[in-house]
């Protein structure tokens, strides 16, 4: 059997630095990185400053030539926008460049439709190409809008453009009624957890901050983790005991991006979700990136729109190895490299450390009678130190505001 392998992309970059433009270098910079996790091979990179973006053809017509002349010289077969186009944009540079055109939003989508593991990740995927698709049906030439007619049709008709976008409403609809279903079912699930008294910590960052591999070093587990952006997409929650029999869940959700597609963020909703519910946010930063301050402020950003600035948060500034000079721009914060041996326990401590100013401290005398009860307690509330005698047990700890009942259970005064 002969096996063949899919033929990789060439692709050039396009983007237009307007005055108000933030970041543009980072920006065409992470335009190739996600073209290169999308399987392409970028050929090469064209900028253009101008005061606004032209409205039907989105750059100025001597960088057009210029692109096409590349195109006709180099064997492209797809030109990536940086910027999100309008269908009329879209179209016309087609017709121009005669290959595919495809901006950001619809790149990172595919992305998104590589990396869907899970049943509900491939349909909240699905939905949000739909939705991108939509508005896009306009213009997409003569058979798109050809009315019915002749013998035995007549009548006012419906175009084949109105047939496709009731074709694509049907499936959104579809595709959002089975996500309520998933998502009632999360719920569920989310609610048995609040319930209980276990703690939560979640992890979030950057997309390839290192999440995942920060994941794996805390569980001993494997969870998928690659050099490459948006290399896990499905929430996963897995449960530790982060010190002696104190038990914790950690759950890891999908990397934030510059310019996230609005349609991905409504999507994504019942994933993020998984975020909004629990006690510490672990804010993973690559340390190593030039750029980390500004990827930072996009993920404090997005948890702003969340509503979720207010769950307390530890930063972690990861890949500390590849680090020459560093200096944070976040408090509290813990550094280490998530590939080395020691960065386990350094991050393990300063967690520790952490839910301790979260928690109440206490001091509980209990005779022997009871001491039955301390494993219970040691699963929910940080335990310091015993001091033991022949009658009690003397137990310094610090527990959450919500289980401080629990010590009452020992029938003794607390101070």
């Amino acid at each position: 059997m002969i096996e063949t392998s899919q033929k990789q992309e060439r692709v050039i970059l396009v983007g237009v630095d307007l005055p108000d433009s933030d970041n543009f270098e980072m920006s065409m910079k992470e335009l190739a990185s996600l073209a290169q996790t999308a399987g392409a091979e970028v050929i090469h990179s064209y900028s253009q400053k101008r005061e606004r973006y032209d409205s039907k053809s989105f750059i100025g017509s001597g960088k057009l030539l210029e692109i096409k002349q590349m195109i006709a010289a180099d064997e492209i077969d797809t030109v990536i926008v940086n910027n999100r186009l309008t269908p009329r944009q879209n179209t016309y540079l087609e017709a121009e460049f005669g290959i595919k055109v495809i901006d950001r939003m619809q790149l990172i989508l595919d992305i998104f439709a590589m990396r869907a593991r899970s049943h509900e990740g491939k349909l909240q995927v699905h939905l949000a190409q739909l939705k991108y698709m939509l508005p896009r049906l306009v213009g997409q030439g003569l058979m798109l809008s050809r009315q019915a007619g002749g013998i035995g049709s007549r009548g006012p008709g419906e175009s084949q453009l109105e047939l496709n976008r009731r074709s694509i409403r049907k499936q959104i609809a579809d595709i959002e009624r089975q996500l309520k279903i998933v998502e009632k079912n999360r719920g569920t699930n989310r609610d048995k957890r609040l319930d209980s008294e276990i703690f939560k910590i979640g992890l979030i960052g950057y997309t390839n901050a290192g999440k995942s591999t920060i994941m794996n070093m805390l569980t001993d587990k494997s969870q998928y983790e690659a050099n490459e952006l948006f290399a896990t997409l499905d929430a996963t929650t897995k449960q530790i005991y982060l010190l002696d029999c104190f038990q914790v869940t950690l759950t890891d959700t999908v990397g934030f991006i510059q310019d996230l597609p609005t349609e991905l963020v409504a999507a994504f909703k019942s994933t993020l979700e998984e975020s909004r519910q629990v006690d510490l946010l672990l804010h993973i930063v690559d340390a190593s990136d030039p750029n980390h301050e500004e990827h930072e402020q996009v993920v404090l950003d997005i948890l702003s729109d969340l509503g979720m600035s207010a769950i307390p948060r530890l930063v972690v500034y990861n890949k500390m190895d590849k680090v020459k000079k560093f200096a944070a721009s976040q408090y509290p914060y813990v550094s280490l490299s998530a590939k080395s041996q020691e960065g386990a326990l350094i991050l393990r401590q300063a967690i520790v450390e952490k839910i301790k100013t979260m928690f109440m401290p206490f001091t509980l005398k209990i005779n022997q009678e009871n001491a039955y009860k301390l494993y219970d307690l040691s699963r929910i509330a940080l335990l310091d130190s015993y001091d033991v005698d022949q009658d009690s047990k003397e137990i310094r700890g610090y527990i959450a505001e919500k289980n401080k009942w629990r010590l009452e259970t020992f029938y003794v005064e607390l101070s």
